[in-house]
């Protein structure tokens, strides 16, 4: 392990819950590297770190980005559904609805 550390957080949730880990990491350490040393897989194993996508303050990164002192990874879930067809569905039901107040 290097001299030095710094301080990061790794952030993970769920509908039902959400937890944010703060880890002491090597600077050169990346961000796959970062996720298992923080233990998160431990409480959500669903989480495949092999093929998962994070983000660090909500922009998307590389799994094998550095980070910087203070940063919050973030590992997202898979999209349940297309945001652009559930984006199309709400205006098509947008649309019925307001021809509907005017019936």
């Amino acid at each position: 392990m290097a001299e030095e550390e710094m301080m990061v957080e790794v952030a993970y949730a769920t509908p039902e819950e959400q937890l944010i880990l703060p880890v002491a990491v090597d600077p050169e350490s990346s961000i796959k590297q970062v996720v298992e040393q923080s233990g998160i897989v431990a409480h959500f194993p669903e989480i495949d770190t092999s093929n998962m996508k994070v983000g660090v303050f909500g922009k998307l990164a590389k799994v094998d980005g550095k980070l910087n002192p203070g940063d919050r990874v973030e590992i997202y879930r898979p999209l349940i559904a297309d945001p652009k067809e559930a984006r199309k569905k709400r205006a098509a039901e947008g649309k019925s609805m307001k021809k509907g107040a005017r019936a």
